[in-house]
């Protein structure tokens, strides 16, 4: 809370006696102290009856000043009307910055809206038994109960310490018997609270959340979950983290399952390396494979076709050479031998000479063909 801007908010404190007990007068004008400084204290209730005799010493030791207003029906009080008429002379006067309505009563519902509409802050303190339309149309609602146990328990502590001068808390009527269940889902509503302020990061100010928790839910108040700051409230709550950040206290909601995300994602990793694994392996088998089993085939068949071209070659040279020549048909069938045990290195490279002897030995043939026709052709020539 911003001290300074607290101690400059004036706040005028109209209270409804006739819905109000006085036991409550000590601990509303404490609470209200944290917010400015109450400057306008009025208290509204027919004076003249037995019930608000409680009301005349407190009215006396917090300075409050009484406002009298007789009820003109039996069994129904006009102190309502005069608490809205005070309320809006002051409105116009402009010497508060805000309100202050001590009331469980319904009726003053339209009242707090439109001070509210004129921008003034508004606060609500009544029983729990308040109806949810007056405690949703001002700023923040407290509960006169929450005050109350807040009280007897800083007396228990002082009598701890041995002061024994306080006076002893007044015992829980039949009205504080009833139901404090609180009206708020405090998980639905922090959670929401963290999720309408947080960052990109999920984290968000405390001091933020406070702020929203208190415009969306004007009757929250930590101390009706039994804790005396919001801090400790969140800390305590299973669902939320904490942190600290300079100065400030950072709150966002508990990551449930990272533990078990985190796990799913390693296994989900390592299934996906043990695909590849082998898939790298059999792509890196297959090449060497596939050129082992090309290098064999290709052995295979070269021997083969260049002894079967040495055979082919050979045996053409035979037939030719056998007409004119029988030694060289005498020695075909070395040079198949010979074709036959060489490699194939050595027959490619024999090829060539294959290809050129026949050649030769055809131009040598032609030229002794010639020679002998010339030689036949001469003598005839001579007779003639």
């Amino acid at each position: 809370m911003d001290t300074d801007a607290s101690s400059r908010t004036r706040i005028a404190v109209l209270i409804d006696c006739d819905n109000v007990s006085s036991k409550h007068a000590e601990a509303v004008l404490e609470e209200l102290a944290k917010y400015g400084t109450p400057t306008v204290k009025r208290a509204y209730g027919d004076w003249t009856t037995q019930h608000l005799v409680g009301w005349k010493p407190e009215l006396h030791r917090h300075a409050i000043q009484p406002v009298q207003q007789f009820a003109y029906t039996v069994g129904k009080n006009s102190s309502d009307s005069a608490l809205i008429i005070d309320a809006m002379d002051l409105l116009w006067q402009g010497n508060v910055e805000a309100f202050a309505l001590v009331s469980s009563d319904s009726d003053f519902t339209r009242l707090a809206t439109r001070l509210r509409e004129s921008g003034k802050r508004v606060f609500g303190l009544g029983r729990r038994k308040t109806p949810e339309s007056l405690r949703r149309a001002v700023d923040q609602f407290i509960f006169l109960e929450v005050l109350q146990e807040q009280e007897q328990d800083q007396d228990r502590h002082l009598d701890d310490a041995g002061d024994g001068d306080r006076r002893e808390p007044d015992a829980p009527g039949d009205e504080d018997r009833e139901s404090r269940t609180p009206s708020i889902n405090l998980q639905s509503a922090l959670t929401k609270g963290v999720n309408a302020t947080s960052d990109d990061d999920g984290w968000s100010r405390l001091s933020v959340v406070g702020q929203h928790l208190n415009r969306a839910h004007a009757d929250f108040d930590p101390r009706e979950f039994g804790y005396a700051k919001l801090s400790q409230l969140v800390q305590d709550q299973p669902y939320l983290e904490t942190t600290t950040e300079g100065s400030h206290l950072m709150v966002r909601l508990r990551q449930k399952r990272s533990g078990r995300t985190t796990r799913t994602t390693d296994r989900t990793a390592a299934a996906k390396d043990a695909e590849k694994t082998p898939a790298k392996g059999t792509a890196a088998k297959g090449p060497a494979k596939t050129a082992a089993k090309t290098t064999a085939k290709a052995t295979a068949k070269t021997p083969a076709k260049a002894t079967s071209r040495s055979r082919s070659r050979a045996g053409t040279s035979a037939s030719k050479e056998s007409p004119a020549n029988e030694s060289p048909a005498q020695e075909t069938p070395a040079k198949e031998s010979a074709a036959q045990d060489a490699p194939a290195q050595e027959s490619s490279v024999e090829e060539p000479a294959a290809q050129e002897t026949p050649t030769r030995r055809t131009a040598t043939r032609r030229t002794a063909g010639r020679r002998a026709t010339s030689a036949t052709t001469s003598p005839a020539g001579g007779d003639a």
